[in-house]
């Protein structure tokens, strides 16, 4: 499914080459284009945010099936990553996801994500 998902990029701190920890939201990033890459896709389900995981599947499908079926880039390290308050968006050498920080840390809103010309991005996975 590709719908638009719209960025807020007033205020947008960016941070590139930097070293991250593993709460940060490039790592989050990573470990879920990992996790798709080594067909984990219910750790990958873990890694969405709620609204995201209940919105993926298709009728009749879990979250980890339609995953599956989801064209992804390869992902890749991070190259850029832009946080906004509790927002913030990724940019991996394969891909570029918008994650959320929740209480018990960074979760992807929205991943297989590519800029449309005057519009918000295209994601293939979002909620």
């Amino acid at each position: 499914m590709r719908m638009p998902f719209a960025v807020p990029m007033l205020a947008v701190l960016t941070v590139a080459g930097c070293a991250v920890d593993t709460t940060s939201p490039a790592r989050a990033a990573e470990r879920f284009h990992a996790a798709i890459a080594g067909r984990q896709e219910d750790s990958a389900c873990a890694m969405l945010a709620r609204r995201t995981a209940e919105k993926l599947p298709g009728p009749g499908q879990t979250c980890a099936d339609a995953l599956r079926e989801v064209k992804l880039g390869p992902g890749g390290r991070s190259t850029a990553v832009s946080v906004w308050g509790e927002e913030a968006q990724v940019r991996l050498t394969g891909d570029t996801l918008f994650l959320h920080r929740f209480s018990d840390g960074w979760r992807i809103r929205a991943a297989g994500c590519r800029p449309v010309r005057d519009l918000p991005y295209e994601c293939e996975v979002e909620d």
